[in-house]
């Protein structure tokens, strides 16, 4: 489904499904209008993509590791995983050039806004003394959430897990500075550290 802005965009979000995007539509874009003196409705900080990542350090020397870890991150994020290669020799780690050492994938469009929905809405509060998200912004906006135990997420059986792993999930924005990136997160209730 191709992303919806301007004039139109309230009335095609009553037709659509995801509870966050509608947010951003209804709430977050008249809201950074009003406050941030962005007049330009296409100059406002939106969500581009987001990109899911496992790093394996146990993959070099076991294919079993990577083989579980694409199965688990497919059915997390409902995509196929891509496998990430080493870009280049460090004998210090015993790594060799185009050696297998993680997988990812990157959601954007409504399987996007699904994943950011499950994630704060089901996956977040599961975990065990959770008290907020950490604000690990860059300068351009874009949001870094570390999970350590891939378990949490309810698509996973925890019986079949044999090695625990973390993943990193990126939330990449169209904005230009840190601040108002970082309005635009709040007003879609991302549960930071307070």
């Amino acid at each position: 489904m191709p992303e919806v802005r301007g004039d139109d965009s309230l009335t095609m979000a009553k037709h659509i499904k995801c509870r966050l995007y509608r947010k951003y539509l209804e709430e977050v874009i008249p809201f950074l209008h009003e406050n941030t003196g962005i007049k330009n409705t296409h100059g406002l900080p939106e969500i581009e993509k987001v990109v899911v990542n496992m790093g394996l350090k146990k993959a070099k020397d076991d294919t079993a590791v990577l083989d579980e870890a694409v199965g688990h991150l497919a059915a997390i994020t409902g995509q196929k995983p891509v496998i990430t290669k080493s870009k280049k020799a460090i004998s210090n780690f015993g790594l060799k050039k185009g050696t297998p050492i993680g997988c990812m994938v990157t959601l954007r469009g409504v399987m996007m806004y699904e994943f950011l929905e499950r994630v704060l809405r089901i996956v977040l509060p599961r975990i065990r003394d959770f008290s907020g998200i950490k604000r690990s912004f860059d300068r351009f906006g874009n949001l870094t959430i570390g999970i350590r135990d891939e378990s949490i997420f309810p698509e996973i059986n925890p019986d079949s897990v044999k090695n625990i792993k973390g993943l990193g999930i990126t939330i990449v924005t169209s904005g230009k500075d840190r601040d108002t990136a970082e309005r635009m997160f709040e007003r879609l209730e991302f549960p930071f550290v307070r």
